[in-house]
């Protein structure tokens, strides 16, 4: 009897504790409803940490990550790194983006540093100081071809109000920042998710804009969510993303043709970059 009580006791505690991880990871499921991971790439020790990536051509990717003031450009046809670009001191860098032949690179202090050639490995970039802290926690950063201006996202609280989260724009002909953001991710917004209707908090680790719709396409690496906006920033869908695979997503990019990459920072395992297809 004794040991039939203690079996009940270990069986029940697991359970206990089997529920209480489903409760802590309310977004991670088993499966991505709605994504489909195409094909995976699984990085050197060095891009553990990787925190922002941008097409390049159809087989390179720019990556950083988020100690290293380094540009590390990614051939996924031979799954190597083939050049170094060091550009600042080791800080928090957060974001990248491609400018035709320069590549912008966000820290996480809201400074910006171009990158102007991809090719010199002790090219030091240029730094610009934008109206955004290092209190709001800028990860998210993407280029806006149509406008000729960058967009960048914050992680943290908008100072001010609870209420929305701003997408800034900073103008590359004048090299500032408008005062008002382009756009604001609305806080308020509930959502349904696993069937149930909840009040999302979202933490955006970086932005891409679709080539083909026009649409804002948000990683949030904290809760392990794909949110997208359409072009004119209301909201249009939100997926929960499967943790197993989708262990940090931090980075998201698209080539011209529609395809997406999603790259995730690693845990005990490497970290890694998904080519993603939305299905419904």
């Amino acid at each position: 009897m004794q040991k039939l009580l203690k079996a009940i006791s270990l069986i029940t505690g697991i359970a206990i504790f089997s529920a209480f991880k489903i409760a802590e990871n309310k977004y991670d499921n088993t499966d991505s409803p709605g994504v489909k991971i195409v094909k995976a790439w699984h990085l050197p020790a060095i891009l553990k940490e990787i925190s922002g990536i941008d097409v390049i051509d159809s087989v390179r990717l720019a990556c950083i990550q988020d100690e290293m003031g380094v540009v590390f450009i990614y051939n996924m046809a031979t799954s190597t790194i083939e050049e170094q670009i060091p550009f600042a001191p080791a800080g928090d860098f957060e974001g990248i983006a491609i400018v035709n032949k320069s590549a912008w690179v966000l820290r996480s202090d809201g400074k910006l540093f171009e990158v102007t050639s991809l090719t010199t490995k002790a090219s030091p970039g240029k730094e610009y100081s934008t109206r955004l802290t290092a209190q709001q926690n800028i990860e998210g950063l993407c280029y806006d071809k149509k406008h000729n201006r960058l967009l960048l996202s914050i992680k943290n609280a908008e100072p001010g109000s609870k209420n929305y989260k701003g997408i800034y724009s900073f103008d590359l002909a004048t090299k500032t920042m408008a005062a008002e953001p382009a756009y604001k991710i609305n806080t308020q917004q509930e959502v349904v998710t696993g069937n149930k209707k909840r009040r999302f908090e979202i933490m955006p680790s970086d932005i891409a804009i679709h080539p083909k719709t026009g649409d804002i396409y948000i990683t949030d690496g904290r809760n392990a969510m794909l949110l997208i906006l359409d072009a004119a920033g209301s909201f249009k869908n939100l997926y929960p993303l499967n943790t197993k695979e989708f262990r940090q997503p931090e980075g998201i990019t698209f080539y011209p043709d529609g395809k997406m990459f999603i790259s995730n920072e690693g845990r005990k395992e490497g970290g890694n970059i998904l080519k993603v297809e939305t299905v419904n």
